[in-house]
């Protein structure tokens, strides 16, 4: 028993000390060699210029590194948020089941309406294709005013008397807003 104590009691190198914790690698990395440089500094074994020198940096570049190594440290000791963090991912999903939500919600309201205009006995709105001039464009669907002001030229066009010829300002004016038209649903896109 006493000779098990003897053992644990022996102080152990830095190199079996760092074999328990982290196996070194087989080739140290230039990281690994930059970190051990340091290290050095920090503890006072080299100086600043001796560790540039030894790396075969300039010394303001050891400094950098120096401030980076240091930086990278306090980094890593800082305290992580507990719990699963938000990702990007999870984010997208999230906002496609708000948008399927939304679709439903819209598909349940023109189903509302629906049934309103059919309760009403309203015309439900005809979903006909729009109109092709020759060239395949679309063509532009009359106003109502638009309308009113042809008309009104065309009864003046075929009136023989003088009086054609003045401009009657009242026909060619802004047509009042229909109250009675059609209630159409929001498209679904």
């Amino acid at each position: 028993m006493k000779k098990k104590m003897k053992k644990q009691a022996t102080a152990k190198s830095p190199q079996q000390v760092m074999k328990r914790t982290a196996p070194l690698a087989a080739t140290p990395s230039e990281a690994q060699r930059l970190a051990a440089t340091i290290l050095e500094v920090l503890a006072g074994v080299r100086a600043p210029t001796q560790a540039a020198e030894a790396l075969s940096i300039s010394l303001p570049r050891y400094y950098q590194l120096e401030v980076r190594a240091l930086e990278g440290l306090v980094t890593a000791l800082a305290p992580r948020p507990k719990g699963k963090q938000p990702t990007l991912e999870n984010r997208v999903k999230v906002l496609e089941k708000e948008l399927a939500a939304a679709r439903r919600q819209c598909a349940r309201q023109e189903a509302l309406v629906r049934v309103t205009q059919r309760t009403l006995g309203l015309s439900l709105a005809a979903t006909a294709k729009p109109v092709r001039d020759a060239k395949g464009r679309r063509q532009r669907r009359p106003t109502v005013r638009a309308l009113k002001a042809a008309r009104a030229l065309a009864a003046r066009a075929q009136a023989p008397d003088a009086a054609a010829s003045q401009v009657d300002s009242a026909s060619l004016q802004q047509a009042a807003p229909d109250y009675g038209a059609e209630v159409r649903p929001c498209p679904v896109g």
